[in-house]
């Protein structure tokens, strides 16, 4: 039957009348691409045999004829068939109207005997299908749950094809913008498959979506969630997989099942940055022809995007990569954290899926402030020196600590640390661990640490041990900066803030103001003090306004002269600033208010207007100037503010003097009401704002030595690295690894020789006479040194003198 279709096909053609020889079908195929309308009956012909081949297969799949290697031995069948499929599928974008139901037929096809067929077979019929599917003769949706299936077959090329097809299909699918009614038809699919009790199908689709959320094509809570859900799935192996993607432990998806080209974004990102310079842009739009600028132009706008590209990736890879971490996008992170540790202590399964549940447990904890109180007590357990992995599991143990866990829970596991592995008896290996550990914790819970047991660690830096010394330094430099006090006095060194103290559990600093306004405050009084020392060009005024900005306090004074005292500097510091520079702070109102109502303030200006005039009129007895009533607001604050220079006798002039309060009062209402500021900042004191807040950080950051705590969210959202807790350890090498040294140091050192050999063997090059041989003179200077020469050697030889040394034997 194999031998009769061809001859059929011969008998078909040359009846046409169109041609007397055979064609190929690649040759019918081209031309049946450039004139579809002339080869609708070999197209039919081709269609009727590639039916027939598939009643075949199937006929010989119902009788069980099946193996391991295909149906059939005859591998003619097999060749005809995928050869008639993959011209179809070529041909069926040409002829819609004749092949409407071809794309369904060979998809049901390849899903009913995808077992039964041969490999090679299974291959051409997938490509076949694949090539229908590019070209939107059928949807994915209709081939998702076929494609991964096909993935579960022992057939490792035909594995690769269909995982790259499911990947590229997506991501072509997302590519311009997302389409979120496709992608939750596609996600529905390998959510179900993912949730099944078969394993082979489970895990093809847990890579499936752990591949698209690397990619970053499916980044959203749902995929995430999804892929954290199959860390409880039954099979362990899922439960290894979805651990693996989640902390990053190794590759899932080995070398075999890896698509070739997984690395497309890192070999764009890698591409060397290509600069757009003005004269590619001039030649792009002022020279040549209409045609040349325009795919200059093009050129041009490849080269752009290119460069943003790079620039995106280069920015995403500089930023925390832990944002793309699916546990950030947890919708129930307690209750994973909860459920997962639940399951880790009633699980039998090996130490390492142990280690690496604890790692998940304690990345959930830290990245989301999570409180599991029974998680430090059973991390207790294992925290010994020669437990196997005890780093990684330090490392977990620092991670799941942060500062809304309360210390007493903390508390035992932190004493534990330190009692097994910093002591006298202990090596230095553990010791430097565990000082590097207790740093760690310090940093994120530091009310743990007591003030006997910090001294007692701090000694170790005078350990000889290069690890010791230098993590117990590092302890030292830590508490230097957030709690000096509990230092030795010899030890606290000189701090950048020797007040300084950990926050209490519970402790939360709530911002009242724009976070920086007091630096933009700061820096108005500085010009403001400044345009005033210039006008009056006196240094005292410059001490005064000093005092205005910066304050100081007496500690003798009551609590309520502490109060007003305030009020008065924070006013007259506030009206300052809005007088000059029209910048008003709310908080004014609110400490003047400490000093006198409103109601209080309108009755006493209500009855001593002339009194006001009066007294402002008069020439102040403090710097001898003269602050005449008649001017506007802003002199009058001005002037308002040179008076009341000196908080202490300001207030014993308030007090000695009822007449002295209601004057300051009506003055500092005045220049309430001809302000007009109303407390809006602009995008410029933004900006100040932002300028200001980076030099104070770049002051505090050369002060301190390069030296900057991070905060809370900066701990979470950091991995602790276990091998940083084993800084600087010398570790010990087996026997094998030195002999291996020992060999590599006598390969480079060479074959022994004797000292004279080595010395007649020259290495440096040549020796300055043959240099001076080879030297290039001019012929003057080679003539003078010939005569030169020659001098010497006459001056020599009438030196040496005529001696008689016999006669020649040839004379």
């Amino acid at each position: 039957m194999a031998a009769a279709m061809p001859e059929a096909l011969a008998e078909g053609m040359s009846a046409s009348g169109r041609m007397a020889e055979k064609l190929s079908l690649p040759s019918l195929q081209s031309k049946m691409k450039r004139d579809p309308d002339v080869y609708e009956s070999e197209l039919s012909l081709i269609y009727n045999q590639f039916k027939s081949l598939v009643e075949l297969f199937e006929q010989q799949a119902s009788h069980n004829f099946t193996s391991l290697s295909g149906v059939a031995t005859d591998s003619t069948v097999a060749k005809d068939l995928g050869d008639r499929a993959t011209f179809l599928a070529h041909v069926t974008p040409f002829y819609p109207k004749h092949l409407p139901q071809f794309p369904k037929e060979l998809a049901q096809f390849l899903r009913s005997s995808s077992r039964a067929l041969p490999s090679g077979l299974r291959v051409h019929v997938a490509q076949a299908l694949i090539l229908l599917i590019n070209r939107k003769m059928i949807d994915i949706r209709e081939t998702l749950e076929l494609f991964m299936e096909l993935q579960t077959l022992g057939d490792k090329l035909l594995r690769k094809l269909a995982f790259s097809h499911v990947i590229h299909s997506i991501r072509r699918l997302n590519l311009k913008h997302k389409n979120d009614p496709k992608n939750r038809e596609l996600q529905s699919i390998l959510f179900a498959m993912l949730q099944q009790e078969d394993e082979l199908k489970a895990k093809r689709a847990l890579i499936t979506l752990c591949e698209l959320h690397r990619r970053k094509v499916w980044f959203d809570e749902r995929t995430a969630n999804a892929i954290c859900m199959a860390c409880f799935h039954t099979s362990s192996r899922i439960m290894i997989a979805a651990l693996s993607f989640l902390i990053d432990y190794e590759k899932i998806e080995g070398d075999d099942d890896s698509d070739d080209s997984d690395s497309e974004d890192d070999q764009s990102a890698q591409q060397p940055m290509v600069v757009v310079n003005k004269e590619a842009i001039y030649k792009a739009n002022n020279k040549g022809t209409t045609s040349s600028k325009k795919k200059k132009k093009a050129k041009l706008q490849r080269v752009v995007r290119n460069m943003k590209k790079q620039q995106r990736l280069q920015a995403e890879q500089n930023t925390n990569s832990n944002y793309y971490s699916p546990l950030n996008y947890l919708k129930d992170a307690q209750g994973f954290a909860e459920k997962l540790f639940s399951r880790l202590q009633t699980c039998n399964e090996r130490f390492e899926v142990k280690m690496m549940m604890l790692k998940v447990i304690a990345r959930t904890v830290g990245l989301h402030h999570l409180i599991l109180l029974n998680f430090y007590p059973y991390l207790q357990k294992y925290v010994q020196p020669h437990q196997r992995d005890v780093t990684n599991l330090l490392a977990a143990a620092v991670q799941a600590c942060h500062d809304m866990v309360p210390p007493d829970a903390v508390e035992p596991l932190f004493k534990q640390i330190v009692n097994q592995f910093v002591h006298d008896r202990s090596r230095p290996e553990a010791i430097s661990v565990g000082l590097n550990v207790v740093r760690e914790i310090c940093l994120r819970v530091p009310l743990l640490m007591t003030e006997d047991l910090l001294q007692d660690l701090v000694l170790y830096k005078k350990s000889h041990e290069k690890a010791v010394s230098s993590a117990a330094r590092s302890l030292l430099t830590l508490f230097r900066e957030i709690c000096p006090s509990l230092l030795a006095k010899k030890d606290r060194g000189r701090p950048s803030d020797p007040k300084a103290r950990p926050k209490a559990f519970g402790e939360v600093h709530i911002a009242s103001n724009v976070p920086g306004i007091e630096l933009l405050e700061e820096n108005d009084e500085e010009s403001d003090d400044d345009v005033e020392s210039g006008s009056i060009g006196s240094s005292k005024n410059d001490n005064e306004s000093d005092e205005d900005v910066f304050p100081v306090e007496e500690d003798d004074q009551s609590d309520e002269d502490d109060v007003s005292e305030h009020a008065f500097s924070d006013s007259s510091i506030d009206h300052g600033a809005d007088d000059d520079n029209g910048s008003g702070n709310d908080s004014t109102d609110e400490q003047e208010g400490d000093v006198l109502s409103d109601d209080d303030a309108d009755d006493y200006r209500s009855e001593e207007d002339e009194d006001d005039e009066e007294e402002l009129d008069r020439p102040s007895s403090r710097q001898g100037t003269s602050i005449p009533g008649s001017e506007g607001g802003e002199k009058k604050s001005k002037a308002q503010k040179r008076k009341f220079d000196d908080f202490d006798e300001k207030l014993q002039a308030a007090g000695n003097s009822l007449r002295a309060l209601k004057k300051l009062a009506g003055a500092k209402l005045g220049n309430d009401s001809s302000d007009t500021q109303d407390g809006i900042l602009s995008n410029e004191d933004f900006q100040k704002i932002k300028e200001l807040t980076a030099k104070k950080d770049a002051r505090i950051a050369l002060s301190k030595h390069g030296f900057k705590l991070p905060n809370s969210d900066q701990l979470s959202s950091k991995r602790v690295d276990a091998a940083k807790l084993e800084a600087n350890i010398r570790k010990k090498l087996s026997k094998e690894e030195k002999q291996a040294l020992i060999k590599a140091r006598r390969e480079e050192r060479g074959k022994y020789q004797a000292r004279s050999a080595v010395k007649q063997k020259k290495t440096g090059g040549q020796s300055n006479l043959q240099k001076e041989r080879k030297k290039l003179m001019p012929i003057a200077a080679k003539r003078a040194k010939v005569a030169k020469s020659r001098q010497e050697k006459k001056k020599k030889q009438q030196r040496a003198g005529k001696q008689f040394r016999g006669r020649k034997a040839w004379k």
